[in-house]
């Protein structure tokens, strides 16, 4: 590939990546693998991380709902800069988000769910418990 077409292939997987990111809903954040994985580059969290890092303002990007993943069901602030990382606990917070004093914020409570992640655990939508979960409620009541 030339230095163009690698150019060029690159941008596309940024226009792909920041896609995505407009379409975490306000109150809800998503980890940068899982940002990658919806854009079509699994494995891709450090190609995510790069389109963040080189967007502009006025690609209006709700970059404060991307954080880093910190085990299963948890992610965490990504940014080392401390005036970056206080800026982003804000503009979440203010979104109803709760993030530890250490930068953890529970995926189970605001992690964005997709149906089209194959049911592979990506965080649980606040309003709606896992599905899992709810089989077995309504078929624990009905016995």
């Amino acid at each position: 590939m030339a230095a163009s077409e690698d150019s060029e292939h690159l941008q596309r997987l940024f226009c792909a990546i920041k896609k995505v990111i407009r379409k975490i809903p306000r109150g809800h954040v998503a980890t940068y693998g899982q940002i990658a994985e919806l854009a079509g580059i699994p494995g891709g969290a450090r190609i995510a991380a790069a389109a963040l890092k080189t967007s502009k303002p006025g690609d209006q990007l709700p970059w404060q709902r991307v954080i880093g993943k910190a085990g299963k069901l948890r992610g965490r602030i990504a940014i080392h800069d401390p005036v970056g990382a206080a800026i982003q606990r804000e503009l979440l917070g203010a979104e109803g988000v709760e993030i530890g004093d250490t930068g953890l914020v529970a995926l189970d409570r605001y992690g964005w769910m997709f149906a089209t992640t194959g049911g592979r655990d990506r965080g649980a939508s606040p309003r709606r418990p896992p599905r899992s979960a709810s089989k077995s409620r309504a078929s624990s009541s009905r016995r």
